[in-house]
Formats: structure tokens, sequence, C-alpha cells
């Protein structure tokens, strides 16, 4: 027989990173109904790399602290599922660089709209103050925690 577990007794860590999982099932509930339902939690780990840029598979390897295999395999889902393209360097054709579809665009416009309507659903029903004091001291934890500055620089990697 399994014994409950109460939430409210959970250390702070294993309870926000609950309250994560719970917020991405959202999101991903949301993504799916605007079409997007292929779109997995861990693409965003290579989404933020080419959101301002196009790295090649090499650097993205590099970027996630994974093998170019793996970082090759990934690009390759994204690529068949439209929203990445590999398109040639400017400056050297033997070169190819990955970066996103209008697809791809558009997923990520789509998760940024489903954050924020998770956000909207959240300040109503708690309030928007108490949300926003929640937010501060969650962004407050992650900096203490040593994570702000990935975050900033859209870094962040997969936990190991």
């Amino acid at each position: 027989m399994r014994e409950d577990v109460e939430p409210r007794e959970l250390d702070t860590g294993t309870l926000a990173l609950f309250v994560g999982h719970a917020a991405a099932a959202a999101v991903q509930d949301e993504l799916s109904a605007r079409g997007f339902g292929d779109l997995r939690f861990s693409h965003g780990y290579v989404f933020q790399h080419l959101i301002d840029g196009q790295p090649t598979v090499g650097e993205l390897a590099e970027r996630l602290e994974m093998t170019q295999q793996g970082a090759s395999k990934a690009v390759a889902e994204l690529e068949r599922l439209g929203y990445v393209e590999r398109v040639p360097d400017g400056r050297d054709a033997r070169v190819r660089r990955v970066g996103l579809t209008a697809r791809g665009r558009d997923g990520v416009e789509a998760a940024r709209s489903a954050r924020a309507a998770l956000d909207d659903r959240l300040a109503v029903r708690f309030g928007a103050r108490k949300l926003a004091e929640h937010r501060s001291l969650l962004a407050r934890l992650l900096d203490e925690l040593g994570g702000t500055a990935a975050v900033r620089r859209r870094d962040v990697r997969p936990p190991q």
C-alpha cells in the first residue's frame, strides 16, 4: 500500500520542480490546442540557442554540453517536424548553420503566448499582486542558487 505525500511538506526545490512540471504540462496542452502538439519541453533547450542566432550543430552540441551526434539527432528531429532548417553559412558554403523556420518562430510565439495565458490564469485565481510576489521570490531563489546568469544568456541546460 502506498502512502500519500502531502505537497506542503515537500522541500522547496522539489515543490518548485513539481510546480514547474505542472506548468510545463499546462503549456504543452495549450500548444497542442494551437497545433503544436509535436513540440516537447526538451525542444526548448535547443530553441533557446536559435532565437537570436544560427549555430552549427557542433556549436549547439558544445552549448548543450552533449555529443555532436546527440545534437545532430535533435536537429534532425526538429528539421523533420518543420521547426528548423540547415542553411549555408554566409562566409563558408561548406558550413551549415541551424535556424528556425517560420513554423519554428510560430512555435516560439505560441509557447510565449501559452505561458502568458497561464500567468494570466494564475493571476485571476490568486491575485496579480500575490502572484508577482511569488514570482519575485522564485527569481531571488534562482539567483541565490546560481541560475540567473544561465537564464540571462539563454544557456539553460537540461538537468544532469
